[in-house]
């Protein structure tokens, strides 16, 4: 079963030439693009923002996730041509890249959940919303997303096919169990903002927190649901012709790297001057402060 993780890209280049080279060059877009806008995003959450609240704590990790994505890309490149028969570089690459793409995606649960207790639990939610506490389940989602992967890979090598069922068990509830926890609060956010008693809040601003949400959405349908409904799939059906099952590997696991590049949207939507302050950055002028988050304020604060 663990070769079937580590030999993906030779059985691609042999049997499908003109598809590895494609998948290639989307890798290396993605790669640059990635790369770019995360850095710059980092810079700007690090440097350029007073006020570290819990949202920008959760989006700064996510960004340090996204860069870990994009950086596995060319070492993924050079392994195929310097390290092909190395089992435990590849095993480490592995290890890195999937533990990154889970942290991605509880991130973005983060997040959701966040906006979530800013909006409809303003008052309950004041004393789980603050730095310390937001660093405390940064901390705890490193930690389980390395536990997890790493019981997945170790139960691959050493039990085989014996036990697709419980590695599929522990792949897959890192991915549906956040969206369910996604799609549940973003119904129950968009109710909450259609109530009038809300209204006192900007239209600017609610509009904000919904294309936050759908942003989201939009990231864990492209780039997250295809893989593990692949995933699903053969665990259903394990007689899968091969060659289809290899095509339909290489183009979810590309998709999954695509999310390097679209969560730059989601930044845009954390604070309310990130793409000015983007944009002033281009232009070499010098940048105002980002330290408002937008629905991250409590009520009684001056700021709100």
């Amino acid at each position: 079963l663990f070769s079937k993780f580590i030999h993906p890209d030779e059985e691609l280049y042999t049997e499908f030439y003109s598809l590895w080279i494609a998948l290639m060059v989307v890798n290396a877009i993605i790669f640059l693009v990635g790369v770019v806008l995360n850095s710059l995003a980092l810079y700007v959450f690090c440097f350029r923002t007073k006020t570290k609240t819990t949202s920008v704590i959760y989006t700064i990790n996510l960004i340090v996730t996204d860069l870990l994505v994009g950086f596995s890309l060319p070492v993924r490149i050079i392994m195929f041509y310097s390290a092909g028969d190395c089992l435990n570089c590849s095993l480490i690459h592995i290890f890195g890249y999937f533990v990154n793409m889970y942290c991605s995606i509880l991130f973005l649960t983060c997040i959701c959940i966040d906006r979530y207790l800013a909006i409809v639990q303003v008052e309950a939610s004041r004393k789980w919303r603050n730095p310390t506490c937001a660093k405390g389940i940064s901390i705890f989602i490193w930690i389980f997303a390395t536990v997890v992967t790493f019981s997945i890979l170790i139960m691959a090598i050493q039990f085989a096919a014996c036990c697709v069922s419980k590695i599929l068990v522990l792949m897959v509830c890192e991915y549906f169990f956040p969206l369910i926890i996604i799609v549940f609060f973003t119904t129950r956010i968009m109710c909450a903002l259609s109530k009038p008693s809300l209204m006192h809040q900007s239209r600017e601003r609610r509009m904000r927190a919904v294309q936050l949400l759908i942003t989201v959405l939009i990231i864990f349908m492209i780039c997250f649901t295809p893989f593990h409904v692949r995933q699903v799939a053969i665990s259903i059906n394990p007689d899968m012709p091969h060659d289809v099952s290899l095509l339909v590997y290489h183009v979810t696991v590309t998709l999954s790297s695509l999310n390097s590049c679209m969560d730059p949207i989601v930044y845009c939507f954390v604070t309310n001057n990130f793409q000015s302050t983007m944009k002033n950055i281009f232009r070499k002028t010098e940048p105002e402060q980002t330290n408002v988050d937008i629905l991250g304020m409590n009520k009684n604060s001056k700021g709100s």
